[in-house]
């Protein structure tokens, strides 16, 4: 018998890439399972499965960072319950980042894709479901965007929740209205101006570094610890502001209202899946 369950959940995090350099991310979880039926005439109750699935995959990848342990040119050292590593990118470049181990998710294999997270998933979840399934399946999936989208990761010093930790994003939709007419040409420019992006607040930038290329460095004390990043300057956006998706949205509409003085400009940022702020500005 086979049972499965579509849209279970959607998980927002950040993951290392060597061409990509630090990607912020959004999948949506399906799952499946395998098996008899056991004495209630059911593989597995779904309230089990939704419950035990949508609670792992909010702790353990949800507002991670997930790191592919297993790649060339990845070098990580654990210590009194820390995690500092160093990405080598393609271009020579370098990613480091050090934080609590819960910010982490250290999959098991060369590379961060929907398939070798699914895989790397079902292993850590094999004892998690009753003797009547014999079999588990996840898969991820991205949202089906028709219009302009970004990745974008972030830190947020200040959450009292995992968004505090120093690399987790989200891949999110935006619309931008001029005088209520959608731009779409708008939206696809800032689509390109956040593609992979790093956005830092001013004043979490520790370092800038300028020898054996532009980088620069993030640090903070949040609530679950001490947090640090190293990356390229090319990849980063600096902002007099934190980084929540409210103050994005008026971020980006303070920044065309610049542009189009005279004009109210209107912004419908996205965080993730079905969820953001709108914002106005007119100059």
């Amino acid at each position: 018998m086979h049972l499965f369950v579509d849209n279970l959940t959607n998980v927002d995090f950040s993951y290392l890439d060597h061409q990509r350099g630090l990607v912020g991310e959004t999948w949506l979880a399906n799952a499946a399972l395998d098996g008899a039926l056991d004495h209630q005439g059911m593989v597995c109750d779904f309230g089990i499965v939704k419950k035990t699935l949508r609670h792992w995959l909010d702790d353990q990848l949800d507002h991670r960072l997930l790191v592919p342990i297993l790649a060339p040119g990845l070098a990580l050292a654990h210590q009194d319950g820390n995690i500092s590593l160093k990405w080598q990118l393609a271009s020579g470049e370098q990613i480091s980042v050090s934080g609590p181990e819960q910010a982490f998710a250290l999959v098991e294999s060369d590379s961060i894709n929907a398939e070798s997270v699914a895989r790397w998933s079902v292993q850590q979840l094999a004892n998690s479901f009753p003797a009547s399934v014999e079999q588990l399946k996840l898969s991820f999936e991205d949202e089906q965007i028709q219009d302009a989208f970004y990745h974008y990761s972030h830190g947020l010093k200040k959450h009292q929740g995992n968004c505090q930790r120093i690399a987790h994003g989200h891949r999110s939709r935006i619309q931008i209205f001029v005088n209520e007419k959608r731009d779409k040409s708008l939206e696809q420019k800032w689509s390109q101006r956040w593609k992979d992006i790093y956005l830092g607040t001013r004043e979490d930038l520790r370092e800038e570094n300028k020898e054996n290329g532009h980088s620069l460095v993030f640090a903070y004390r949040a609530q679950q610890g001490d947090f640090t990043l190293q990356l390229p300057a090319s990849a980063c956006e600096i902002l007099d502001c934190d980084t929540t998706v409210e103050q994005l949205a008026q971020y980006i509409a303070t920044t065309l209202a610049e542009q189009y003085p005279g004009s109210e400009v209107k912004v419908r940022a996205y965080e993730g899946l079905g969820k953001g702020a709108i914002a106005s500005a007119k100059l």
